[in-house]
């Protein structure tokens, strides 16, 4: 019988417990330049907005990794990320509302610099391609590296 009457106790206690709501979740954020990105995290699922002068994109995805941000020159904005499959992301986005994104294995990290194919050069405006270094490793017939580009090739 006692043991009956703390088990009815317990149930009683614990039974607010039941019709609470859990919080919404508390957004992270990074200002870069006049871009911004916000990401949350709700069970297994992730999304993150980037937003600045020319509008707002927003992600979600189920992630191994990431998203991470990072700001570099106060002007581009470097979103990473890694799927559940385990392919993972670039995406760099510019104020002007450009962005270039590669598969990881396309990107390098030397010295604390992303290095960049040589074809996302003359996609990146011209006072922000010094933030970057570049490869020419990535040489396709669709998008064929100009022999005069691979001067401003590290490998």
């Amino acid at each position: 019988m006692r043991r009956a009457g703390l088990l009815l106790l317990a149930a009683l206690l614990a039974g607010p417990a039941y019709g609470q709501t859990k919080p919404a979740p508390t957004p992270s954020t990074l200002a870069c330049g006049v871009l911004k990105a916000e990401t949350f995290k709700t069970a297994a699922t992730s999304s993150w907005t980037i937003s600045g002068p020319a509008g707002k994109t927003t992600e979600t995805g189920t992630l191994k990794s990431g998203p991470r941000f990072e700001c570099l020159d106060g002007a581009i904005l470097v979103v990473e990320f890694t799927s559940t499959a385990g392919h993972s992301f670039f995406d760099a986005y510019f104020a002007d509302g450009t962005n270039i994104g590669y598969g990881r294995q396309q990107i390098d990290r030397r010295g604390g610099r992303f290095v960049l194919p040589i074809q996302a050069r003359a996609r990146i405006a011209q006072p922000l391609r010094t933030a970057f270094d570049y490869h020419c490793r990535l040489d396709m017939p669709a998008d064929p590296i100009p022999p005069a580009a691979r001067a401003d090739c590290l490998f």
